[in-house]
Formats: C-alpha cells, structure tokens, sequence
C-alpha cells in the first residue's frame, strides 16, 4: 500500500470522484480542487507527492497553473490530464515542466499505471541519488587517508550512478594526480568543467596541472 499525497485538479467534480475512487483503494491520499485558484491554496496549505492537472478548466486555466506551480514549488510532480486529440497541448505543459501525461478517455487502471510510474520513478532516482552520495562521499574519505585506489572504485561507482556531476570528475581527476597520472587527471578535470563550466576547483586544478613540469609530457587535444 501507498501513502503519497495526490492532489486532483479538474472543473469537472465527478471526473475528480471518479480519479479519486481509482486511487484512494491502492493507499493514496487524494484531495481535489475545481480550479487552479483552489489548486494553489492546497499546495501553500500542504505537500503533495504528485498534482493530476486538467488543462481546459475556467479561471486560471492548467498551463498558468503549471508555470506557477513549478514557480513557488520547483520539485512538484505534475501529471497533465490532457484532452482527447489535444496532445500539442500535454507537449507544450511538458515543455514547461510536467512530468508526464494522460489523455482522456482513460480507465481507472491506466490512471493507477502512470500513478504508480511516475511515483517509483522518483523513488528509484531518489534511491539512485543516495548511492551516488554514499559512494562520493566514502570516496572523499578514503582520499582523505590517501587510500587512492580505493577511492578511485568509489569515486567510479558514484559516476556510474550519476555520470552529470562535475564534482565525481574533478574529484577522479585529483586522485589520479596522486598516483601520478596526470594525463588522466587532466582529462577528468577537463570532462568536470565541460560539465560545469564554473567549477572553480577542476579549473584550479587544471591550471596547476598544465604549469606543472610533468605537463611537457601530455597530449593536448
């Protein structure tokens, strides 16, 4: 069973019923609000774990809700309940920050399908980013009592995991260094500031890296 909170957006209050009927039994919490007015109260009120927005409704129509959503609460997941034959729009919402969408007519079981994929998604990328955080930080530690081998199986694991982080990059790059390889620190100093262009420390060390008498020896691509 389930205990994430649902919130349900839509103008029409039996469709609302009717989503909540299909969710409520698998353990989801699920409130409901007929318009995006309403919408932003409950969301300044309470938390929710993933908001089912309509896109046609009066007032303040979903796209205005979405962009402000994604505004005052940045890690909101948001499912689009898009109209049959209206796929554009669902694109456009997604281009704005949705996470997915449903297009109606739909059954409640491929309501509670893209329900329960988006929400294990973010459980296993939350899960992903744990190990990613245990393996560099373990890494760091390791480096820290110059156990670099060990670090470097650490500091390998956590960007097999999350390969978008500059920090594991630099941080291979320094180990590297130490065990005298310094034409494969470069080119992970290198890889670090590809992926963050104002990470100061792989540009430090880059630099110290270029000035360095061992330097003559690398290629430079």
């Amino acid at each position: 069973m389930s205990n994430e909170k649902i919130l349900i957006i839509d103008d029409w209050k039996k469709i609302c019923s009717i989503m909540a009927q299909a969710l409520e039994p698998l353990g989801y919490t699920v409130a409901i609000a007929v318009n995006g007015e309403e919408g932003l109260r409950q969301l300044e009120q309470q938390t929710f774990d993933l908001i089912l927005l309509d896109l046609r409704m009066p007032g303040m129509d979903g796209l205005t809700f979405l962009q402000q959503a994604i505004r005052l609460y940045p890690h909101v997941k948001i499912i689009i309940i898009s109209a049959h034959g209206r796929v554009d729009n669902a694109v456009e919402a997604m281009k704005l920050g949705a996470i997915d969408f449903i297009q109606k007519p739909f059954t409640p079981q491929e309501l509670r399908d893209i329900v329960r994929r988006v929400l294990e998604r973010e459980t296993i990328s939350s899960k992903r980013e744990l190990e990613y955080r245990t393996a560099f930080e373990l890494a760091k530690q390791l480096k820290n009592k110059e156990q670099f081998e060990e670090a470097i199986v650490q500091v390998k694991r956590a960007i097999h995991l999350n390969p978008s982080q500059a920090e594991a990059f630099n941080l291979l790059g320094e180990l590297q260094e130490k065990l005298g390889d310094v034409t494969k620190a470069l080119q992970n100093y290198r890889i670090a500031l590809n992926l963050d262009s104002a990470y100061q420390s792989a540009r430090n060390n880059s630099i110290r890296v270029l000035q360095s008498p061992q330097s003559r020896q690398i290629w430079l691509y």
